[in-house]
């Protein structure tokens, strides 16, 4: 399985997996309108003869009046293709594209009340939270769950990444081997199982 970065010619295979695996279905306008505007944020993945069978559709909320933060539009993996944390990986790079490329500060999404296999992933994986009840959200009248991700732990993840990454293209691998040290040398949990007292 490889995780890549959507492309505009994938958007047609994409709008395929989601009639296949979902009842909210979207325009070809509407996969456009996110690859054009959020290139960055949406993810396929593919199996090993290039054929997309799962995908996350993201983009960035556009609100003045709070802080940055992404919005899942879509997610779906084909039948054949779950219970392998494709649906994970796929939200988890998302949410690190947002936060690299829009600093964004968390992450919300809808799902349907009655949808326990994607709560449970949303809200034990993924730790989500729910943030309200949205009445009559779907267009055959079910309710959602609009649901939230603080992306801050993930945040400094990636700052701690990109920080190494700094070190190592500065100045190759030596300098990263001694930042590293100093990392468990201040850190005695980042020795995880290594640790000794």
């Amino acid at each position: 399985m490889n995780i890549r970065n959507a492309r505009p010619e994938d958007l047609m295979n994409m709008q395929h997996c989601n009639l296949l695996c979902l009842p909210e279905n979207y325009q070809m306008k509407y996969y456009f309108y996110h690859g054009l505007s959020w290139p960055q944020l949406s993810y396929i993945a593919e199996d090993e003869n290039g054929k997309i069978v799962g995908y996350v559709l993201a983009k960035m909320e556009e609100d003045p009046d709070d802080v940055p933060h992404g919005h899942i539009t879509s997610l779906a993996v084909k039948r054949s293709h779950r219970r392998l944390g494709l649906a994970q990986k796929l939200m988890d790079q998302a949410s690190r594209a947002m936060i690299e490329n829009f600093n964004a500060k968390y992450v919300s999404l809808h799902v349907r009340k009655s949808n326990r296999a994607a709560l449970h992933l949303y809200s034990n994986t993924l730790k989500f939270q729910i943030s309200e009840v949205e009445p009559k959200y779907y267009a055959d009248g079910e309710d959602a769950y609009a649901m939230k991700r603080d992306l801050a732990h993930m945040a400094d993840e990636v700052t701690l990444f990109s920080t190494y990454f700094y070190f190592f293209y500065v100045c190759g691998s030596l300098c990263l081997i001694i930042s590293v040290m100093l990392l468990l040398a201040t850190d005695k949990k980042a020795l995880g199982p290594f640790h000794v007292s």
